[in-house]
C-alpha cells in the first residue's frame, strides 16, 4: 500500500501558504490527523488512525484492507518505532493508554529503516511477520496461503517472511499452500492434514466442475460461503454437482464457511467421523 503522509514543510513546497492549508482543513481537502502529519480524505480510516496513533497500519489491519483473509481482528494494529513518544488514541475519544489496555490498539514495537519516513503502512512482507506472530498457527497459514494466493508476495518473498521470524515458527511454512482459495478452504486442508488424509486442492470433474478438496480420493469437501451459495438456485447447483459426484463414486461433505471459522472443533469431529468410517471398512 503506497500511502504517504505529508509535512507542512511538503505542503509549503508545493506551492501551499500558511493559509491555504488551513483553509483545505477546514474544507475537508486535507485532514491533519496529528501534528505536521497531513492526508488526503481518500486515505482509509484504518491508515488515518493509525498515523493518528504515531505509527504505521500493519499486522491483520492491513492485510484485512488488502483483501488477505484473516480469520479474527478487533484491533487496530500499529507499527511504532522502539522508544517512540506522544502516542494517541486512534480517536479523540479516548486517551492512549486506555485504548491500549481496552485492546482496541495493538501496538508492534519494531524498527524498520528501511519504510519511507512518511509511509503510512509497513510493507506485506512486514505485515505477514506481524500477522504469524498474532495468530494461532492455522490461521497464520490461512493469512499466507491467502497472501500467495493473491499474487501478493513471491515465493521468494514467503522464505523472506520466515527468514524474519524465530525457529519455531519455521515449520509453518511446509503448510503453505497458495492454491487456496479462501480462508476456510486452508483451514478444513489444515485439519486434514491433521487426519493423515491425502490431499487434493481444486479438483476438476467431467460434467461437474471444480470441487474445493479431495481426501484420501473418495470424499469431496465443499466450503460454502454465503457470497457464492444463499439463493435456492444456487442450493439446487449444489444439489445436482453432490448427485453428479455420487455417480461417480464420491461421498460429498459440504460445510459452511462460518462452521469451518468459528466451530472448528465440530467440523473436525464430524470430518474424523467420515474419514475413520471408511478406514473402518
Amino acid at each position: 500500500m503506497n500511502v504517504h503522509h505529508q509535512t507542512r514543510a511538503t505542503l509549503l513546497a508545493q506551492g501551499h501558504t500558511r493559509r491555504s492549508i488551513q483553509a483545505a482543513i477546514r474544507t475537508g481537502e486535507l485532514i491533519h490527523v496529528r501534528r505536521d502529519r497531513y492526508l488526503t480524505p481518500d486515505v482509509d480510516d484504518l491508515v488515518v488512525r493509525a498515523v493518528r496513533v504515531g505509527g504505521r497500519l500493519t499486522c491483520l489491519s492491513l492485510l484485512a484492507l488488502l483483501g488477505v483473509f484473516v480469520l479474527r481482528n478487533h484491533q487496530l494494529h500499529v507499527q511504532v518505532a522502539p522508544g517512540a513518544g506522544r502516542l494517541r488514541a486512534p480517536d479523540d475519544r479516548q486517551r492512549p493508554a486506555a485504548a491500549i489496555r481496552a485492546g482496541a490498539v495493538r501496538l508492534h514495537w519494531t524498527e524498520m529503516p528501511e519504510v519511507p519516513q512518511s509511509a503510512c503502512a509497513v510493507g506485506v512482507v512486514d505485515a505477514l511477520v506481524h500477522a504469524i506472530l498474532c495468530q494461532p498457527p492455522r490461521a497464520a497459514v490461512a493469512t499466507l496461503d491467502s497472501a500467495v494466493h493473491l499474487g501478493l508476495i513471491t515465493m521468494w518473498q514467503l522464505a523472506e517472511v520466515f527468514a524474519r521470524l524465530p525457529a519455531r515458527f519455521q515449520v509453518l511454512g511446509t503448510f503453505v499452500d497458495g492454491r487456496a482459495e479462501s480462508g476456510p478452504e486452508s483451514l478444513i486442508r489444515l485439519m486434514a492434514r491433521r487426519l493423515g488424509c491425502e490431499v487434493r486442492l481444486q479438483v476438476s470433474f467431467d460434467g461437474v466442475g471444480r470441487v474445493d478438496l479431495v481426501l484420501d480420493g473418495w470424499l469431496v469437501v465443499e466450503c460454502d460461503s454465503k457470497e457464492f451459495h444463499a439463493d435456492w438456485a444456487a442450493q439446487v447447483r449444489d444439489r445436482e454437482r453432490d448427485l453428479a459426484l455420487a455417480g461417480l463414486g464420491y461421498c460429498t461433505f459440504r460445510v459452511t464457511a462460518a462452521a469451518i471459522m468459528y466451530r472448528p472443533d465440530e467440523v473436525f469431529a464430524a470430518l474424523r467421523g467420515l474419514i475413520l468410517s471408511r478406514r473402518a471398512v
